[in-house]
């Protein structure tokens, strides 16, 4: 991470330990709201507050899926492998290793060269 805030973001939302127990469980098993809420005991506003929190800091991904009743909802999944989080020199440093797959790879580069 380059900008210092960002890094104190990071800190900040590991630290909260609701934000934490989501993330341990969605990098177990992708899951909804609804389904973290029961599958964690929290109420659904609280699942919602560490979901946000865990989206702004770009921790998690969410996909929208359709219920068999029509109904549209989203699932959420951890989005990196690991962290490590490193002190040099009285400063931190925060490092988030991604697995990209190559098709996700090429798209990017592809859209990045700007071709139509």
């Amino acid at each position: 991470m380059d900008d210092e805030s960002s890094i104190e973001e990071i800190l900040n939302t590991i630290g909260d330990e609701h934000a934490r127990t989501v993330l341990a469980s969605i990098s177990r098993e992708p899951g909804s709201a609804k389904e973290l809420a029961e599958r964690l005991d929290l109420s659904q506003p609280t699942i919602y507050r560490r979901l946000e929190l865990l989206e702004e800091n770009e921790l998690i991904e969410d996909r929208t899926l359709v219920a068999d009743d029509g109904n549209h909802y989203k699932e959420y999944t951890c989005n990196f492998n690991s962290t490590v989080i490193s002190l040099e020199d009285d400063e931190y440093d925060v490092r988030i290793f991604r697995e990209e797959n190559l098709p996700d790879r090429f798209t990017k580069l592809w859209d990045e060269l700007g071709v139509k």
